[in-house]
């Protein structure tokens, strides 16, 4: 019974982050489409399947960041301040994507092409590993 007692003691630190957490994914809901030159909610509830793909892999390489910023924290504000910097870090790597390597990609997600919603989608996972790996101490 004590194990299971141990076990259920950190039951408020997971509420905390995962609480924080979540907090952070709607403000990255929020925040990251201000970067994107088209209104990406829009052109999802219209069924334009490359914004969907495209914003749906920012969510995870973002939250694949913020994952590794928990794991890594010292405390809640450590996380908190690292979480930051995640959401940072991939809006800057979006508009490095979108302004130099890939500057038609907006216009390719407008007109609804895929292949260009899953290469977004790629890139912003692939940059939330890596964000994710230099979280480490």
């Amino acid at each position: 019974m004590s194990d299971l007692m141990v076990s259920l003691s950190t039951l408020g630190n997971f509420g905390l982050y995962f609480g924080i957490s979540l907090i952070f994914l709607i403000a990255f809901r929020f925040i990251f489409p201000l970067v994107t030159p088209y209104k990406e909610w829009e052109l999802i509830k219209s069924g334009n399947v490359a914004a969907a793909v495209g914003m749906g892999g920012s969510f995870i390489g973002y939250a694949l960041a913020v994952g590794s910023a928990i794991s890594n924290s010292q405390n809640v504000l450590d996380f908190a301040v690292w979480g930051v910097v995640a959401l940072v870090s991939q809006v800057i790597a979006y508009l490095i994507i979108r302004i130099i390597f890939l500057p038609k990609i907006s216009e390719r997600i407008e007109r609804d092409e895929v292949s260009a919603g899953v290469i977004l989608a790629s890139i912003a996972i692939a940059v939330g590993l890596l964000n994710a790996a230099c979280m480490t101490y």
